[in-house]
C-alpha cells in the first residue's frame, strides 16, 4: 500500500541541532514544507556522505520554504557525539531527530525490525503534514539532495498550480503539461 497522502502521526522527538538539543513534533511540521531523511545509524559509511550532501544542499531548500530532517534510530546524545568526532556531521545545521523507540520509523514504514535500524528513506511532507512523494532504497544504496530538491520543487509547483504537472527532468522554470484530451498519444 502506498504511503502517498498518508498522514504524519502525532511525534515527539528529541532533536540535535546546533549545538542544542530541542524537542521537534508533528505540529512543528504543518504549516511548511518539510523533508524526512531517514538513514540506518550514525557512526557508518554511507551516512555521512548523504548528510554531507544534503548539508550542501541545506541552504536551497530553506531557501524555497523547507525544513530538513535527518532520522535515524539513534538518541539526540549519539547524534551530539556524532557530531562531536565527525568534521563531516559537524557541517550539519538541520535538525537531527533520535527516534530511538523507532516510533517514526514505524510510521514511514521504513524499519527494520531483525536490525533494529531504518532504511534509507526520503519523504517529501506538505504542509498539511501529508506525504507526497517518498523514495525508500535498500542501505547500501546512497541517495542524492539535488534529486531530492527538484521533487520537493515540482511537489510545490504542483500544489500551487493544481492544473499543471511537472514532466521528467523538469527544473523550476522549465515548461510543463496541462493534462488534456488533446495531449492523449502525443507525447
Amino acid at each position: 500500500m502506498s504511503l502517498i497522502g498518508k498522514e504524519v502521526s502525532d511525534f515527539k522527538v528529541m532533536a540535535y541541532v546546533n549545538d542544542d538539543f530541542k524537542e521537534v513534533s508533528k505540529d512543528d511540521l504543518l504549516g511548511r514544507w518539510n523533508v524526512f531523511v531517514f538513514y540506518p545509524a550514525d557512526f557508518t559509511f554511507v551516512c555521512p556522505t548523504e548528510l554531507s550532501d544534503l548539508a550542501d544542499h541545506y541552504e536551497q531548500f530553506k531557501k524555497i520554504g523547507v525544513e530538513v530532517y535527518s532520522v535515524s534510530c539513534d538518541s539526540h546524545f549519539v547524534h551530539k557525539a556524532w557530531h562531536d568526532a565527525s568534521k563531516t556531521i559537524q557541517a550539519i545545521s538541520f535538525p537531527m531527530l533520535g527516534d530511538p523507540t523507532a516510533a517514526l520509523a514505524r510510521d514511514f514504514e521504513v524499519y527494520i525490525e531483525d536490525e533494529g535500524m531504518a532504511l534509507r528513506g526520503s519523504f517529501v511532507i506538505n504542509p498539511e503534514g501529508k506525504i507526497v512523494s517518498y523514495e525508500v532504497n535498500e542501505n547500501s544504496i546512497g541517495r542524492e539532495a539535488s534529486e531530492l530538491l527538484r521533487k520537493v520543487q515540482a511537489a510545490q509547483f504542483v500544489a500551487e498550480h493544481g492544473d499543471q504537472v511537472c514532466p521528467a527532468k523538469w527544473r523550476p522554470g522549465a515548461e510543463t503539461l496541462k493534462p488534456s484530451l488533446d495531449l492523449v498519444g502525443k507525447l
